[in-house]
């Protein structure tokens, strides 16, 4: 469902301004990279929460 909501607002931003569309697209996996090692700080973080059962 989440993949389906981006690619709609992806094509309202391309229907709306093509140039900007594009440089979204190419900018989106250096953005998944710079936020990946906060993602895996989190998981790391919170691990020891599930582990004790916090998150039941």
């Amino acid at each position: 469902m989440k993949t389906l909501i981006a690619l709609l607002l992806w094509l309202l931003l391309a229907a709306w301004s093509l140039p900007l569309a594009l440089l979204a697209l190419l900018l989106w996996p250096l953005v998944w990279l710079l936020a990946l090692p906060f993602r895996l700080l989190a998981a790391i973080l919170t691990l020891p929460l599930r582990l004790l059962g916090a998150g039941r």
